[in-house]
């Protein structure tokens, strides 16, 4: 990833990690940005260059266009060296077209010439389509977290 799509992409990535956290329950809309943004800052803290982080713009390889981007780090999990998938972004002109799943099985390529052990990711429980897509290559769940709202009713205690 160039610089300029470095930029880029912290610019999208941030309101798009804000609302996913909106869309999960998990943040407020008045918090979310401030907190996606302290997420980055924390994560990247040297933008581009932070260590143990590769960063790449995904293009089709048939027409060399810019079709989404890819942020993994290498983190230490149970005692192995892993790959973790912070984010897989495709466009919206360009879902549905292979593209994140060639990524992720080159991202497979990548992980083994970098000796480590696995690849781990999170997925959003209100995000079916990328759920079944980790599913069909090959990711198991490690933790499952849930949650049921309540609704309050007006003769609360009695």
């Amino acid at each position: 990833m160039t610089r300029e799509d470095f930029l880029e992409w912290e610019r999208e990535s941030v309101p798009a990690y804000a609302a996913e956290k909106i869309a999960s329950g998990q943040w407020q809309e008045a918090e979310a940005i401030a907190l996606a943004r302290k997420s980055f800052d924390e994560l990247l803290p040297q933008g581009l260059a932070t260590p143990d982080n590769l960063l790449f713009t995904l293009r089709d390889q048939d027409v060399r266009v810019e079709v989404g981007t890819l942020w993994v780090a290498v983190q230490d999990r149970a005692g192995k060296r892993i790959a973790y998938v912070y984010d897989v972004a495709i466009k919206p002109e360009h879902q549905r077209k292979g593209h994140a799943t060639r990524a992720l099985r080159a991202l497979e390529d990548e992980v083994r010439f970098l000796g480590l052990a696995g690849i781990a990711l999170h997925v959003f429980g209100h995000n079916a389509a990328a759920h079944a897509l980790y599913v069909k290559l090959g990711y198991r769940p490690t933790n499952i977290n849930m949650y049921k709202p309540i609704e309050a009713t007006s003769c609360a205690g009695t």
